[in-house]
């Protein structure tokens, strides 16, 4: 991969960590960038993953307060994601790049198709919302284990899909936000482990998108309250399904 290249994948980087900052799906943008600049399927996804885990560690930071009282959910959800999220990464690993190449169009697309219902599930949640304590239900601990395995093993949208969950399974959409972030760091930090010892990581992108995603996702917490969501989650949609029908073909 040529200087020019990695100074492409730098700038998506830094777009992609806006992104999640903003309306989330970051991983829709740089994901197929890396395929395009020549990087195998798998070994692009493993890069990807890496590569923004840095900008999780910001959401984390911005909803300190928000886990006040939370530490033993944070505790039992954190297991349920360090769980999920290696068996995610394992899978990735030790199934065939084949079969990665078949299932990645379905999940680029999935993963865009949950982006776009985000407004109509966070409206859904604020209406049913209540703050009183509840039980955590027994189906939460599973759906977030099948969602953190799909974060190891993929990721696009995770954020999407933790927010779903928990704010189903929490009925408090904030909480839910502010622990779709803290679970993201969680299976990322898994993924960074798994994969920096086993993984086709390219590291030279790593160098590059790693502090760039950081510092994009920062930038991205600051103008997140002046560009409006909705037409960047357009894009975003659009580009992922673009992306999936590509990566049909290409199949």
């Amino acid at each position: 991969m040529s200087a020019v290249d990695l100074l492409i994948a730098a700038g998506v980087a830094l777009v992609a960590g806006a992104i999640n900052s903003i309306a989330g799906g970051g991983s829709l943008i740089l994901f197929p960038t890396l395929v395009a600049l020549g990087l195998p399927t798998v070994a692009a996804n493993v890069t990807n993953s890496v590569a923004q885990w840095p900008g999780y560690l910001g959401g984390v930071a911005g909803f300190r307060a928000e886990y006040a009282g939370q530490r033993g959910r944070l505790i039992r959800f954190g297991v349920v994601a360090v769980l999920g999220g290696a068996a995610g990464s394992v899978l990735l690993l030790t199934t065939p790049s084949k079969a990665f190449d078949v299932v990645v169009p379905v999940l680029v697309l999935l993963a865009s198709l949950l982006l776009a219902v985000q407004p109509l599930l966070s409206r859904w949640i604020r209406k049913e919302e209540h703050e009183g304590p509840r039980r955590d239900p027994v189906w939460l601990y599973v759906a977030l284990f099948l969602a953190t395995v799909y974060g190891g093993y993929f990721g696009g949208a995770l954020g999407v899909i933790l927010v779903g969950v928990l704010g189903i399974g929490l009925h408090r959409l904030k909480l839910a936000n502010a622990l779709k972030s803290a679970l993201s760091a969680v299976t990322a930090t898994v993924t960074l482990v798994v994969f920096g010892l086993f993984g086709p990581i390219y590291w030279p992108v790593v160098a590059v998108a790693a502090p760039a995603s950081l510092v994009g996702g920062f930038l991205g917490a600051h103008i997140a309250t002046r560009i409006p969501a909705t037409p960047l989650r357009v894009f975003i949609v659009a580009f992922g399904l673009a992306v999936s029908v590509y990566l049909f073909l290409r199949a």
